[in-house]
Parts: C-alpha cells; structure tokens; sequence
C-alpha cells in the first residue's frame, strides 16, 4: 500500500500570484517569476552584444505564461532568423557586423534550449547545440583577438575539460580570470556576462567547462561532480603555460552554482590570487532539501526511493500549477546529474557543500548576495560568515536593478564592482 501523496511545501510564490514581490520592485517580462528571469538573463546581454532588447521583447511577447515550449519555439525562430542575418554579411567587409549577430544567434539557440531537458530524446536539445557551436565559433574567430579553444585532460584522466582563452592582446603578461558557469550554463554565456568587461579592463580572460555543464554532458555523457578541482586545476595548469598570464595574479570565478565550484577549488588548489563568487553558495544541498516539508524529509532520510520519486516526477514535475522554477530545476538537475531518480539527485547534491572546507580556502573571496535571489536564498551570506575575514560580501539590490539571482539583468553594474574589486586586491598585494 502506498502512502499518501504529500506534496512538499516549495515555499515559492505560485507563478500565477499576480501579488508582485515586495522585494523586487523591477517590472516583470512575464507573469512567471522564472521566465521573467531567464528573459531578463537574456536581456542583461546586451551591453555586451549578446543580445539585442527590442528582439527578446518581440520574443517574449509570443510566450504564455508557464508555457515552456512556447518559450523554446520563440526564441528557436528569433534563432534562425538572426543566424541567417548573420550568415548573409560578408564578414571580410563587416568582421563586426557578422560578429556581433553570430554572438546573438548563438544566445538564441541557447535559450531556445534552455526549457527542454525533461525530455531526453527530444532532438533539440542536440540539434539546437550543433547551430549554436557554428555560430558561436564563427562569433569568435571575428573577435580582435579570436576565442582559442582547448582541450584539457581533467586530473583523473576521466574526462576532458573544454576551454576557450580570450586574450587582452596585451604583450606584457596580465592578470587572469578563471571563471566557469554553474548548473545549466555554457561558457559561452560569459563572454557577455564578464570576459568583455574584463578584456576592456587588459584582463585576460580563461571559460571552460567541467562535468554536467552543456558541453561535457553531451559530448562526454559525464555529469555534474562535487570535487571540480579535477577539472579547474587542469585549467590554471594550462593558464600557467602562457605568456600573456601574470602567474601570480589569477582569479576563479563561479556563477550561478558556480559560486561553490569555484569557492571549492581555492580549498584545494592554492594557486589563486582571489575568488570571486556570483553568487556565494555554502551548502548547495540544503537548498533542494530545505523546501521539503517534514513528510518528504522524512521519506528522504528513510531511503524510501519509489515514494519519493513517484511524488516528485508525478505530482511536481508533471504539475503545471507548480511553479516553473521548482519544475525546471528538477528537470535540469536530473538532466545534468544523468540520473532519472529525483531521490538519487537528491542524495548526489548532499556532497556539493563548504562544510568543513572554508578554513582552507586562503585568499580573498567575493562573495555576491542577490538580495532577491529565489534560487538560493541565504546561501551567500552563510558563504562569507563560514569565511570570515576572507569574505567581501556585497549585496546586490532589487532598488538598483541588480537583486537578482547573480545580478542578471545589471550586468555593468556587477562588472564594475567585481572587477574594481580584483584590481584593488591584486594592488594591495603588490600585485
């Protein structure tokens, strides 16, 4: 006989509240909290020419609220429309031109993508990612000095680590940012996000990925692993060999879940001059268990698997009055953990924590806090008071545009902060 079904309390406004958040005072792109986000994600691009604003509002026009395939279908059209923009400039006469609309087709792609992991056979999530690396690499070729991509060997030898430098063209070697993004994003994204920021600075910038991030899951079939430090040490390896890298002025950078894996490398490998942490995550799995009501803990801590994963994929995943947010983070964590038991991603998330490795993290770290972040609220501040002295903890405002998760949306406002941050860390080092 099976239990009642007990739906956990997720403790997040249901996504037809037309009550707006008392913290965000920002105006909302769509009637669900999680596609106003990813939209604004898109939108927060643009200075950087990852996007342009009046094509992802003519996009998000066509989308329903909740509806994720309305969302994939949108911006797969504005895609294709862009690309073919893009491949009809005669690139040896207008290298910014083409460049700067393979960048925005290739966002596009990766948001037409974004929505369709809770099913693995559906041939887009594939076929999206092919069109994507055409333009993409086309969009770095164009670049004044191109994105180089490598590939790394990870420290186990199970896996490869890709990874693209962007060099400041400086001849004199620069400080170096690391960065890798967090649970669904590509390294791709951060060019727009920070490498041109940076690069506009004379600081070099070094993107990769590791296991469960786009590239590795579906090239390598290998998903997400709570010791990164096997594939971001292989990566400061590879900083180390070249010329234009200052070697004792490289910074990790983490976004998004991010913030833990980069945090946790600086435990490990002691090579780094700084970190910086958009945003900072303490214990990545409490915030999957936190929500649960006591029943589901209950089942959780049981080890009663069969009920568990039979509330979870019937009675949330497949719910549509459940919050999209709540429903896409399950879908992408059982995609990018390649586990189809919500209980089995569960218990793997147990191991992505800083408990008890703080204390060997020895090097300045920002740590960003979203003030209305609804991913991973409190994660930040639990982050800088484990460090300690070490920590820098800035709050990201709602009233300044930025209070959202990793400050999408205000892009050059983070930039500024975190940059001017690692400069002044660097001098105050001798650096």
């Amino acid at each position: 006989m099976k239990a009642a079904v007990v739906v956990p309390d997720l403790r997040i406004r249901a996504q037809n509240d037309p009550t707006p958040d008392p913290k965000d005072p920002m105006y909302q792109l769509n009637g669900d909290p999680d596609f106003h986000y990813e939209l604004l994600r898109v939108l927060g691009l643009a200075p950087y020419q990852g996007s342009d604003i009046g094509e992802v509002l003519v996009a998000s026009n066509q989308i329903k609220t909740g509806n994720m395939s309305d969302f994939s279908m949108a911006f797969d059209e504005l895609a294709t429309r862009v690309d073919g923009i893009a491949k009809n400039i005669d690139s040896s006469k207008h290298p910014v031109s083409a460049r700067n609309a393979f960048f925005k087709a290739a966002t596009y792609y990766r948001s037409a993508d974004f929505f369709l992991h809770g099913n693995w056979s559906d041939p887009r999530i594939n076929s999206l990612w092919a069109k994507h690396r055409v333009v993409i690499d086309a969009a770095l070729a164009l670049l004044p000095v191109p994105g180089k991509r490598v590939n790394l060997p990870s420290t186990d030898g199970k896996f490869t680590v890709p990874a693209i430098f962007f060099g400041s063209g400086s001849s004199e070697p620069r400080p170096t940012i690391i960065m890798c993004n967090g649970y669904d994003g590509a390294q791709e994204e951060l060019y727009h996000v920070f490498a041109q920021a940076a690069l506009e600075r004379g600081i070099n910038i070094i993107t990769y990925e590791g296991p469960g991030q786009p590239t590795v899951r579906r090239e390598q079939n290998i998903g997400f692993i709570p010791d990164w430090e096997k594939a971001a040490s292989p990566v400061i390896d590879y900083a180390l060999t070249l010329s234009e890298v200052k070697p004792d002025s490289i910074a990790l950078l983490g976004y998004s879940l991010g913030g833990y894996l980069a945090t946790r490398v600086a435990a490990f490998d002691h090579r780094v001059a700084a970190v910086i942490a958009i945003d900072g995550i303490y214990d990545y799995g409490k915030t999957l268990t936190d929500p649960l009501g006591p029943e589901m803990m209950q089942l959780f801590k049981d080890g009663k698997k069969e009920i568990f994963d039979d509330i979870i994929i019937n009675h949330i995943i497949a719910n549509q009055s459940i919050p999209t947010s709540a429903r896409w983070a399950l879908q992408q964590g059982l995609w990018s953990f390649i586990t189809h038991s919500p209980f089995e991603y569960y218990t793997l998330s147990q191991a992505y924590s800083m408990v008890g490795l703080t204390d060997k993290v020895q090097v300045p770290v920002f740590v960003g806090d979203a003030e209305s972040d609804i991913y991973f609220p409190g994660q930040a501040k639990a982050l800088a008071a484990h460090l300690g002295d070490k920590a820098t903890l800035f709050e990201f405002k709602g009233s300044e545009g930025a209070g959202a998760h990793c400050a999408v949306g205000a892009n050059v406002y983070l930039n500024q902060v975190i940059l001017d941050w690692f400069d002044e860390v660097l001098k105050k080092a001798g650096k």
